[in-house]
């Protein structure tokens, strides 16, 4: 039985929009995994230390029927595959961000994933591309998108395509 996933894609490093491009196509070669729709490209500034690029941001809908830490390690494969070093510099320049921003309905907190990702409700980078593509979205826990985004500036979000 598939369920409906979430994802969040970032890079401010090595052509944020190629590494994109080319993640969002890694993702769909996944087995188990089936694209229901992509947003627009967001520029927005770095949430870290400001000593690097704007960010270039999207967000990614998917059937699949892999399990959650299956699709978190089928991701970071692909973040490692497109240069990802994990430095432990948080907030830090990358070369590529894939997170699992909602996995269904399901709450999950483990030590290598929390869903909906923690700070879902604050980020507009994944918030305005979410409308874009299931503006109707119902969270758990967190209530309507709707009402997020409300309470969300767009702190600099720029819509690129």
């Amino acid at each position: 039985m598939s369920v409906i996933v979430y994802l969040g894609l970032g890079s401010n490093l090595a052509d944020p929009l190629t590494q994109l491009q080319q993640a969002h196509a890694a993702i769909v070669a996944l087995s188990d995994v089936s694209e229901i729709g992509f947003s627009s490209f967001y520029q927005s500034p770095p949430l870290g230390p400001a000593d690097q690029p704007d960010y270039v941001n999207a967000v990614m809908a998917i059937a699949t029927t892999l399990a959650p830490l299956d699709l978190l390690h089928a991701l970071q494969a692909i973040e490692q595959q497109q240069g990802r070093v994990r430095n432990g510099t948080r907030w830090g320049a990358r070369t590529l961000d894939l997170d699992v921003l909602l996995y269904g309905k399901q709450l999950i907190n483990l030590p290598q994933l929390s869903v909906p990702h923690p700070e879902i409700a604050h980020r507009a980078f994944v918030l305005y591309p979410l409308q874009e593509i299931a503006p109707a979205l119902q969270l758990p826990v967190l209530g309507s998108l709707e009402n997020l985004i409300a309470a969300c500036p767009l702190a600099g979000l720029i819509k690129l395509t």
